[in-house]
């Protein structure tokens, strides 16, 4: 049975009406805003996908969206919420990655989880990606997925299930420089889907993703010094004892691949997995 981890931290910001806080990025014609601003569809066919991106950059916060995914065969298309400084940092960017991984009929989506620091996809460090099989079928109805980014850490939620916590082991490997909010839906067939062996087949097209609920509340790149970062949890930072025990039980149920346990990758340069020194 799924745990109350205690603490909802998406009852803590209202919505915003979706040109109120974003706007079209690429794909105007594959992206359909609802007459109230409060959803939006966008596909992907053979032409184009879409994609949409937050109107200010935040220098941290609290990030949220409802999805509700295609159900079928998707496989090679990616969804995807998350921040990043690309435009701003081309080749030396971050990143901080929710992606869902299409999949084919009898297998579940996979939720992808990644960290890129400073455009660490450079060959050296793929990324610092988690992934998980969730404990429900997010093609059935809209749940929420959040990122809260702070000086000490990321967290992902899932439902205000705290599913992964990055903490900041030293300022080398941690996003520090603001970053905008992105949603999209694109063609990656070359890896998404079992290392590329099943592809977008656009005979199923097209391939739609529905986002609701946007929330982007946190510390504008302009924002005063004063300005506080969004609380992870009742005491400010960190997870409570009743999160943490919820992180444990959806690792324990839904995790399927850990970086930090890939017996393939070279660790020396991710130091959080060694976990031997306190976190700055």
């Amino acid at each position: 049975m799924l745990p109350s981890p205690g603490y909802y931290p998406s009852l803590k910001f209202r919505p915003v009406r979706f040109y109120h806080g974003f706007t079209n990025l690429w794909g105007s014609q594959h992206q359909r805003v609802s007459s109230d601003q409060s959803s939006v569809s966008i596909w992907l066919d053979k032409n184009s996908g879409s994609g949409f991106k937050s109107i200010r950059a935040f220098r941290n916060g609290y990030f949220s969206t409802s999805i509700k995914l295609q159900r079928g065969y998707t496989a090679g298309v990616i969804t995807a919420f998350y921040l990043s400084n690309n435009e701003a940092h081309p080749g030396f960017h971050d990143e901080v990655d929710m992606e869902f991984l299409g999949t084919t009929p009898w297998e579940p989506y996979t939720l992808q989880t990644n960290v890129y620091v400073r455009g660490s996809g450079d060959g050296r460090i793929i990324g610092r990606e988690m992934k998980f099989h969730l404990w429900f079928d997010p093609t059935s109805a809209f749940h929420n997925y959040a990122i809260l980014w702070n000086r000490r850490e990321i967290i992902f939620f899932v439902d205000d299930v705290p599913i992964r916590r990055f903490v900041r082991w030293s300022p080398a490997t941690f996003p520090q420089r603001p970053m905008w909010v992105y949603g999209s839906i694109w063609d990656a067939s070359s890896w998404a889907t079992d290392d590329g062996k099943y592809r977008a087949d656009y005979r199923f097209q097209p391939f739609v993703a529905r986002f609701t609920r946007f929330v982007a509340g946190g510390c504008t790149a302009f924002s005063p010094p004063w300005c506080r970062a969004a609380p992870s949890s009742p005491s400010g930072f960190g997870l409570s004892p009743r999160q943490s025990a919820a992180m444990r039980w959806a690792q324990s149920r839904s995790l399927v691949y850990d970086y930090c346990r890939d017996p393939t990758r070279d660790n020396s340069l991710t130091p959080e997995c060694r976990q031997r020194r306190r976190p700055f």
